[in-house]
């Protein structure tokens, strides 16, 4: 698999938008189903409709993308359990079918090597993937653990108990923020990540670390930073920095689009490594946030 697909699911930047938005129902594919599938639970995709029946779906509901082709064998096993998944699902997520030998460009976006392959897109962004025809009880395992990680982050999947009464406070958020409000970043990272040793998928753990860090970095910020990236492009070290000074002080739009144009002049594990920041970037924003939403476009288009 390609450098993007690298790690597991790492959208925790992404939250829940206004209820009422939780149960908007997804948007109208405006492509009939392929390969036996009903309604907008299966989807065919081609090179013209990725951008907005892949990319733009997923900021609403995971997308499961299906790379087959008529020749494929264990392809015609795995595809009808994905329909039938995808249909049974509530429209929790949608399966986005792709024919490679049609649509070549998007297995190659993909790092494709063989097919069956299926990958997760939430966000504008990859975040699991799997090869071959696994056994129906794999697929289901699969899909539920990436829509337990997810929840909360899209408006088509609610937090855990969303409505529910108010919990007790956590002792163990309360040291972190104690640590953080005295400026002691170390031991706020350290209460935070002993909560994630122990719950790798708690929410409230990863955006309590991410700000952490960023405040870490911030009170090291140089305001020589930008001059030194504009010098050198090619210095990824030195776009980070600029990146956070421009944030830390309050020019969120330049550090965003400074880390986007790094990500469309790099590829591979350097390209990764700029999505991975740009995301931790995004982490310290409210998600409805519209300089988020429009750089999380923007990152889809450089990416795709």
């Amino acid at each position: 698999m390609s450098a993007a697909l690298s790690g597991a699911v790492d959208l925790s930047a992404l939250k829940a938008r206004a209820e009422a938005q939780r149960n908007a129902p997804p948007p109208s594919s405006g492509a009939p189903a392929g390969g036996g599938g009903a309604g907008a639970a299966v989807i065919d995709v081609t090179e013209a409709t990725f951008q907005a029946e892949v990319v733009e779906r997923s900021l609403q509901q995971l997308v499961v993308v299906d790379l087959w082709a008529e020749w494929c064998g264990p392809c015609k096993q795995l595809s009808p359990v994905l329909e039938r998944l995808a249909e049974q699902s509530g429209g929790a997520w949608v399966l986005a079918k792709v024919d490679v030998d049609a649509n070549p460009r998007i297995a190659q976006v993909f790092g494709v090597q063989s097919i069956p392959t299926v990958v997760a897109i939430a966000g504008g962004q990859p975040v699991n993937a799997f090869s071959g025809a696994l056994p129906e009880n794999e697929i289901r395992q699969w899909l539920d653990q990436l829509l337990e990680a997810l929840k909360g982050k899209l408006p088509g999947i609610p937090p855990s108990g969303a409505g529910g009464a108010e919990e007790a406070e956590d002792p163990r958020f309360t040291e972190a923020e104690a640590a953080f409000e005295r400026g002691d970043f170390a031991a706020a990272e350290a209460a935070y990540q002993r909560i994630l040793d122990t719950e790798p998928a708690n929410e409230l753990a990863k955006a309590g670390l991410a700000q952490v860090r960023f405040a870490a970095r911030a009170a090291e910020a140089d305001p020589a930073a930008v001059a030194r990236a504009d010098a050198s492009p090619d210095d990824l070290e030195a776009q980070f920095a600029a990146a956070d000074y421009e944030v830390a002080t309050g020019k969120v739009e330049d550090g965003f689009a400074r880390l986007i144009e790094a990500v469309r002049r790099t590829a591979g594990p350097d390209r990764n490594r700029v999505r991975e920041h740009l995301v931790s970037l995004f982490e310290l924003f409210d998600p409805a946030d519209e300089r988020v939403a429009a750089a999380r476009r923007n990152l889809a288009s450089a990416l795709f």
